[in-house]
């Protein structure tokens, strides 16, 4: 078989697998995440490793849309509390520092919004809200995705932020123009 039709054929499983993955996320728990993030008075997000990239990806856009986040880690990150949210993603469901920073936000009084493959995990257990992301983790490499590794759930996470961005514009009334105006001109 010639190079380009195994090409398209590995582009064409990884597509549809993330779309099948999407798929079963129902829109009733993404509206629901999108109203507690929409209402929050400070977001606070966290991941670890690859998935730190997406929701660092994702807490761009978030201030682009002008909601008040900032990343766990970051000098600015503020305190929470009440009325704020702590989002985490945590596809195995297992990391000791997101259950840590997990039960900090309970003990501060904040919601905790979990992203996860595994709605039976500890970090599950410490969650006020979830979405679960039915795809393949490093916690579950069993080769039954196309893509390696992680990369099924990270690849779905960016996909599924990226909607919820649009979700949330709608919102919270934020305009393609003044997102714009948010953006760096830094670079």
């Amino acid at each position: 078989m010639p190079p380009d039709v195994v090409n398209d054929d590995l582009f064409h499983a990884a597509l549809d697998e993330l779309g099948a993955v999407l798929a079963k996320i129902g829109e009733g728990p993404i509206d629901a995440a999108c109203r507690l993030i929409a209402d929050a008075s400070t977001i606070g997000v966290y991941g670890c490793g690859r998935e730190a990239l997406q929701i660092k990806g994702f807490a761009m856009r978030l201030y682009h849309l002008g909601l008040p986040v900032a990343v766990v880690g970051d000098m600015t990150m503020p305190a929470l509390g009440r009325d704020d949210v702590f989002l985490a993603t945590s596809g195995p469901g297992e990391a000791a520092t997101v259950l840590a920073l997990m039960r900090t936000a309970t003990a501060a009084g904040a919601t905790n919004l979990l992203l996860t493959a595994e709605p039976e995990s500890s970090a599950a257990e410490l969650a006020d809200a979830m979405l679960v992301i039915p795809a393949q983790t490093m916690a579950s490499d069993r080769r039954t995705s196309v893509l390696p590794m992680g990369s099924a759930y990270e690849g779905a996470l960016f996909v599924l932020f990226e909607v919820m961005v649009l979700k949330l514009g709608a919102l919270v009334g934020a305009t393609p123009e003044a997102m714009r105006a948010r953006h760096t001109n830094m670079e």
